[in-house]
């Protein structure tokens, strides 16, 4: 099933599936409000508008005013008919702030506060004439609480897309057996010290060698009635609310674990890398909503030049995320390791990166590195991690960035921060082979070694070509004949026959 639209909305057939105007299915889609979701969920709708769907997409009133200054108002004003943004409120407190949201108090208004919201929004698009009947719910599977309530009252067909991978997932739903067996939540967090960090937990379905370290971050919060614990611990339950589930990974990256989620939630379906999808259409086809992007950050390319002027390979790609924080020590010793490797880097600083602190770098750093070094606002990361000229990423491990860098063949240095990042980084590193872990801590000389041993180290090298099987492992599962498009193909088929 493959439609084309125009700009004017009218479809175009792609073969012998075509979807009439009154007929045309129709996805509202919902991200949690954090920016890797965005801009996973974001991905998923403009595949599905190229399958013929018509998209409502939901962010918070918040983050769609955040939108607007960093991709200007007419963002949301695009030449698409069948293509719409939407909001809800979040019931934070007001502000104009362009700024990183409370994560606990966003948690506590995605369970108790949006559902209200998001189900008048269902039903007012459901009695508007002028729009095609919704077909389904697409809900990030972190915001069951607020989309749940509805695909109930209405009977609408309920998506999850989780934008992480399937052991992170299976990891979150086991949450509650930690605190069952007395091991969270932690009430200091120092306590994963002197190994107990590696205690084993060897009871989770398709993962081995796992220790309590390895787990979501969630479970390091201490006081038993957290909320962001609890939020995601049951949202680790709520899978069975979805008809369906999508998890943004590959069949070939991790089946063990796949095929244990597959016998816990029903109709579970692999569909990634979600840009590599679109990338691959893109090249074949017309792709009318390839321009919409949803960053809420404004994006700098300058830095793409730069990367022109470099020896393939040869520069160290820096960025921890849109959402993780370091202290000014950490920012100064990662600095000095930098700039001690004697290794061209470009480093993505946001100005919020420095917890409480301004991004001030010491100037023996900017002095000695100016030839070698380029410090950037947030850029286009994939056409970055693409570019011939990058052969390392140290990264915080979100998931966006992993299967990006991934996806691109690049051999990963990890640091990771917060949620799911540690799985993911203990997945990179002992499971793929494609990284080495750094302390947390952070020390000027655990930096410059580990950095000299990704670009330059035999260590390195052999990451290198192992990153590069993944690559081609990655592309073929978005080939035409690939599991993540044939199993878009397959769950598409099934809400259209419901």
């Amino acid at each position: 099933m493959s439609l084309e639209s125009s700009s004017s909305g009218e479809k175009k057939p792609m073969g012998s599936t075509r979807f009439e105007s009154a007929t045309k299915p129709h996805a509202v889609c919902i991200p949690c409000p954090a920016q890797s979701h965005i801009g996973a969920m974001l991905k998923l709708a403009k595949l599905l508008h190229h399958k013929g769907f018509h998209i409502s997409f939901v962010n918070t009133e918040f983050n769609h005013r955040r939108l607007a200054r960093a991709r200007g108002p007419e963002f949301a004003n695009g030449t698409l008919s069948d293509f719409q943004f939407l909001t809800i409120p979040d019931g934070l407190p007001p502000s104009e702030a362009d700024a990183i949201q409370d994560m606990q108090m966003l948690g506590d208004s995605m369970r108790n506060y949006m559902a209200g919201p998001f189900g008048d929004l269902v039903s007012s698009l459901g009695s508007n004439p002028s729009l095609p009947p919704v077909t389904c719910i697409v809900s990030d599977g972190f915001m069951a609480f607020t989309t749940s309530p509805a695909a109930s009252k209405f009977g609408i067909p309920l998506i999850h897309l989780f934008p992480i991978p399937g052991c992170a997932l299976m990891a979150v739903k086991q949450l509650r057996a930690l605190e069952e067996n007395g091991l969270a939540p932690l009430t200091d967090e120092s306590q994963l010290m002197n190994g107990y960090g590696n205690t084993p937990i060897d009871w989770i379905p398709g993962m081995k060698n796992m220790r309590l370290c390895d787990m979501p971050h969630f479970f390091r919060i201490s006081g038993s009635d957290d909320t962001l614990f609890n939020f995601t611990a049951d949202n680790g339950h709520k899978t069975d609310d979805a008809t369906m589930t999508i998890i943004h990974t590959f069949e070939a990256l991790e089946p063990d674990v796949l095929h244990a989620l597959s016998s816990m939630i029903p109709r579970v379906y692999t569909v990634g890398p979600l840009h590599l999808m679109i990338n691959r259409i893109a090249q074949e086809k017309v792709f009318t909503s390839k321009h919409i992007e949803c960053n809420l950050l404004e994006e700098h390319d300058e830095c793409l030049c730069w990367l022109d002027s470099k020896e393939p390979k040869s520069v160290i790609y820096v960025n921890f995320g849109s959402i993780a924080f370091m202290t000014h020590q950490q920012l100064v010793e990662f600095a000095m390791g930098l700039g001690n490797s004697n290794q061209c880097f470009l480093w993505v600083l946001r100005p919020d990166a420095v917890n409480e602190d301004t991004t001030t770098l010491p100037e023996e750093f900017v002095k000695e590195t100016r030839e070698r070094g380029f410090l950037s606002g947030w850029c286009p990361q994939e056409r970055v991690l693409c570019h011939p000229s990058i052969g390392g990423f140290l990264t915080h491990c979100g998931w966006n960035s992993t299967i990006e860098s991934l996806s691109a063949g690049v051999p990963m240095l990890c640091w990771p921060c917060f949620g799911d990042q540690p799985t993911n980084c203990k997945y990179i590193c002992d499971d793929w082979g494609v990284g080495l872990k750094m302390d947390g801590n952070v020390k000027r000389d655990e930096v410059e070694r580990l950095v000299r041993e990704l670009m330059e180290g035999e260590v390195g090298k052999k990451m290198q070509r192992k990153a590069m099987e993944w690559k081609k492992m990655a592309e073929e599962a978005v080939d035409e004949n690939g599991s993540s498009f044939m199993n878009l193909d397959k769950l598409l088929d099934k809400v259209l026959s419901k």
